[in-house]
């Protein structure tokens, strides 16, 4: 067997010994917020007008479908949750005194929801600093919704999760998406393509990162790697791999992705291997 499988039925959301009741409470606000959000995705899903896309930069769009979603998830904390901060894609940052903050991104792959290739998610995540307590990524046309709560395990669909039990990078699958906003590291990244690419079973490119990062916390993908990330794309991502067993860090093992952006995830077994094929085709990487 490759040990692959990735899930552990039957194990309940709330262990003792776990997380405290009030990260609990804000797992489920951060439920609720990500399926009224998926609600919307779902609502609108093909009848996106091209006319109407706005780009925020070269191949990033912003569509109205994106500020229903932000409306729908944001409106939603902000009324239960009105002294925590929020960080959105689209809108302006609300600080928290105590540094507390919900990341979100409303629609996570919106160049694939215009194009109606299904492979998209929202995602919430509550943050104190740059440690991630909460996360929820929920993709609306699987009704797969991944959960996560610091020191109390990751889920899909209410069943406990974990990364593959695969410790050779031969037989590994890897997960990625093209800088397209770092074109200036584009030769570096693709020799970490070819490199990558030679040493596992294949590598595949989808478009979510949020989907990317509980796909490798689920098993069903053995590492992901990305350049130039925002933190809504990760927050929730991060937690799930780390909470499933994994781990996620920048491209040398340390935590600066929160900064940088750049994020490689894995299921722990391969992550030295990877920090040294990415260390040779990033020289200079710091």
């Amino acid at each position: 067997m490759s040990g692959r499988k990735g899930r552990a039925r039957g194990t309940p959301k709330t262990v003792p010994g776990g997380p405290d009741a009030g990260l609990q409470e804000r797992l489920a606000l951060a439920q609720e917020a990500a399926r009224r959000g998926a609600e919307v995705l779902r609502r609108r899903f093909g009848t996106i007008d091209f006319r109407n896309i706005e780009k925020k930069g070269p191949k990033d769009f912003v569509t109205a479908v994106d500020l229903e979603a932000e409306e729908a998830v944001v409106g939603f904390l902000e009324s239960q949750t009105p002294d925590l901060g929020i960080v959105a894609e689209e809108r302006p940052e609300r600080p928290s005194a105590d540094g507390l903050s919900w990341v979100i991104d409303p629609l996570d792959g919106t160049t694939n929801y215009v194009h109606q290739y299904p492979f998209f998610a929202v995602s919430v995540a509550l943050v104190q600093g740059n440690t991630p307590l909460v996360g929820v990524v929920l993709d609306p046309l699987r009704n797969e919704e991944f959960t996560a709560l610091r020191g109390g395990g990751a889920f899909l669909n209410g069943d406990r999760i974990q990364t593959s039990a695969v410790r050779s990078l031969s037989s590994a699958l890897m997960l990625t998406g093209f800088p397209f906003r770092a074109i200036a590291l584009l030769g570096s990244y693709i020799r970490s393509f070819e490199a990558v690419l030679r040493s596992t079973v294949g590598v595949r490119r989808d478009g979510s990162a949020a989907l990317d990062l509980c796909h490798v916390a689920c098993g069903r993908a053995d590492g992901f790697w990305e350049l130039r990330l925002s933190p809504w794309d990760i927050a929730a991502g991060h937690l799930l791999v780390e909470e499933a067993g994994g781990r996620s860090t920048d491209f040398v093992g340390g935590n600066s992705q929160w900064h940088t952006g750049d994020i490689l995830a894995s299921n722990g077994h391969l992550h030295t291997t990877l920090i040294r094929l990415l260390r040779e085709s990033f020289p200079g990487y710091r």
